[in-house]
């Protein structure tokens, strides 16, 4: 079984040297002392959310944290094609569901748009109060499937703010693929760009998956105006909360990720 991951802040591993020792604390410590009852010798975790891990050996637990034995420290490399999800708002958690399997999936960011037809808005407090429930859906989800990466999570999106992404992805090598069930082109067949040269941007793959009630006819216009490309992924129409993971799956294995 592959040790159990415990979160730390972007930048915080960066001096931590294999030999070393690291001190989980807070809420993580807690979480790996008291709720899953880690003990000295068990294999564990810590990641940045950007990329390092450290390979630990618990040490001690106690009131003051989780000592922690560094037995190697590894920095694993962002990826040089970015999958990018731009998930509608949906009703009953539905988008939350869609972020999550996304995450386990491997995406590397989630934006969320404020589709014409979603029921959901976010506006004011309760823009900021969902966003922050998408942070904490996405780092639960890279914690429970083992990621050193937390995906980002983007500010909402309308309609107009869409299409402007399109146009700067599509302009800087990228694709933005709109999952669409009236669509004659499969996911299967549609280019996907090359890998980044080192020290480049990586180029993006922007997924779009409309609300419940579908994408209208002028947000699909103004997309494919932008530079997208309208795509099917089978014969069946699946729910929002379905279709994102489904199609980033999919891209991933395309892309080499699951070989």
């Amino acid at each position: 079984m592959s040790a159990p991951v415990f979160l730390a802040s972007p930048g915080s591993l960066d001096d931590v040297a294999p030999g070393g020792v690291y001190v989980l604390e807070g809420a993580e410590a807690r979480h790996a002392g008291v709720v899953q009852r880690r003990s000295a010798g068990e294999r564990v975790d810590v990641v940045d959310c950007a990329g390092v891990r450290l390979e630990c050996s618990v040490a001690a637990v106690g009131g003051e944290g989780v000592r922690l034995d560094v037995l190697d420290v590894v920095r694993e490399p962002a990826s040089d094609v970015r999958l990018v999800l731009v998930q509608a708002l949906a009703k009953g958690d539905r988008d939350e569901m869609a972020i999550e399997a996304a995450t386990e999936v491997g995406v590397d960011a989630v934006l969320p748009w404020q589709a014409e037809r979603s029921v959901v808005v976010w506006r004011g407090d309760r823009a900021a109060k969902s966003r922050a429930r998408w942070l904490g859906t996405v780092r639960a989800a890279a914690k429970q499937s083992r990621r050193a990466r937390v995906p980002d999570v983007g500010l909402a999106v309308d309609g107009r703010g869409l299409a402007a992404r399109v146009e700067e992805v599509v302009a800087a090598g990228g694709v933005a693929l709109v999952l669409h069930e009236e669509a004659s082109a499969p996911i299967a067949d549609v280019r996907l760009p090359q890998p980044a040269a080192p020290d480049a941007p990586a180029p993006e793959v922007l997924v779009v998956v409309g609300p419940e009630g579908g994408i209208s006819a002028r947000e699909l216009e103004a997309l494919l105006a932008a530079g997208a490309s309208a795509v099917r992924l089978g014969p069946h129409v699946l729910r929002t909360s379905t279709a994102g993971p489904v199609a980033l799956a999919m891209l991933a294995q395309r892309l080499g990720r699951w070989g």
